[in-house]
């Protein structure tokens, strides 16, 4: 009579299955994507680019008070529309409860300098001495001709 022999071992799979996370990381993915443009602060403005501008990492806190002047010279402060002639009262409401006492003003590149001006004074009558003007890097490509200093 022969011994039959049991191979256990053969049966087993020693390979990884990435599949479902893969599927899971997809999913995530597509979750962040979703909500990132949904997180910024305020309102999107097309900012004036400049060659050197100071990085100010207090303007992206999400309590940090902006106030976003668009092009065609309607102003939010935050994500509320507001009035003008209301900046003021609004920022020294907001001046009381916060700790941080500065403000930052987001300018489209096309808004009307008077409009800007009437922003910025409006915020200065507030009692704001440190105010922040938020601009981007300019890009440098290649069709884009570069400044040059000296003479020929």
């Amino acid at each position: 009579m022969a011994i039959a022999k049991r191979n256990e071992g053969a049966k087993v799979n020693s390979n990884i299955n990435v599949t479902p996370m893969v599927d899971v990381m997809l999913v995530l993915l597509i979750i962040f994507m979703v909500i990132t443009p949904m997180l910024q602060n305020g309102v999107s403005v097309d900012l004036a680019q400049v060659n050197n501008p100071e990085r100010m990492p207090d303007a992206e806190k999400e309590d940090a008070m902006v106030v976003s002047v668009m092009r065609d010279g309607t102003v939010y402060f935050r994500s509320d529309k507001i009035p003008v002639d209301q900046l003021t009262q609004k920022v020294k409401d907001r001046l009381v409860s916060q700790q941080d006492k500065r403000v930052y003003v987001k300018a489209d590149a096309r808004a009307r300098f008077g409009a800007v001006v009437a922003v910025v004074d409006n915020v200065r009558s507030a009692g704001v001495d440190d105010l922040g003007l938020l601009t981007d890097q300019k890009k440098v490509g290649l069709g884009a001709p570069r400044a040059t200093t000296g003479g020929q």
